[in-house]
């Protein structure tokens, strides 16, 4: 079939302890994918955050179509990680300007509710440009949360470790407890003798 319009989505921030997880969704021309290939588009997580930053400014500067929605730790603990990153993901293809014909989404789980034709890569985040960005963008808003969180929150450290399971993180949790930012269904974030 000869798609017209082909998004790509991806999330970022399932594995944290705390602070949001943020999925994205982008439409890229063949221009765009080619400019953005030249400047080493991959897996966000194999890049240094400079990259993605430099990365991430290019795309906005080229006009790159993309939409991205966040999900709180509440809504996290109220569903879990999993359906919390569905949702990002179908509500950001769903704010997009233009209606995808086709979407395509990293990992393996379709995404429920999305009324677009969808097809699920496994590491799609390293082999479709479209995934790519959208790694990018969902990986630096994130990252940009998690540094206000830190603002209002310094004594977590957030700007450090973006709200990941780092050993200073845990011991942080241990000695204080967690914020009000905290996903308090995840492991290790509230201690058992707490409960």
């Amino acid at each position: 079939m000869n798609y017209q319009v082909i998004a790509g989505t991806d999330e970022a921030g399932r594995g944290p302890l705390a602070g949001p997880v943020v999925a994205s969704a982008v439409i890229l021309t063949r221009e765009q994918r080619n400019i953005l290939i030249a400047e080493g588009l991959r897996d966000s997580k194999k890049m240094t955050e400079k990259t993605r930053d430099k990365l991430f400014e290019t795309i906005c500067r080229i006009g790159v179509v993309w939409r991205a929605q966040a999900a709180t730790p509440y809504r996290i603990d109220r569903t879990n990680i999993l359906a919390a990153s569905l949702w990002c993901m179908r509500r950001s293809v769903e704010q997009l300007p233009v209606w995808p014909d086709l979407t395509l989404v990293d990992g393996n789980r379709r995404i429920p509710g999305l009324m677009s034709e969808q097809k699920c890569i496994v590491k799609g985040d390293d082999k479709v440009p479209a995934i790519s960005a959208a790694s990018v963008v969902a990986k630096v808003l994130r990252d940009r949360v998690m540094l206000e969180l830190d603002k209002i929150y310094p004594e977590y450290g957030f700007a450090g470790h973006k709200g990941y399971p780092s050993a200073m993180h845990r011991e942080i949790l241990k000695q204080i407890g967690p914020s009000p930012v905290h996903r308090l269904s995840f492991k290790g974030v509230v201690l058992q003798n707490e409960l």
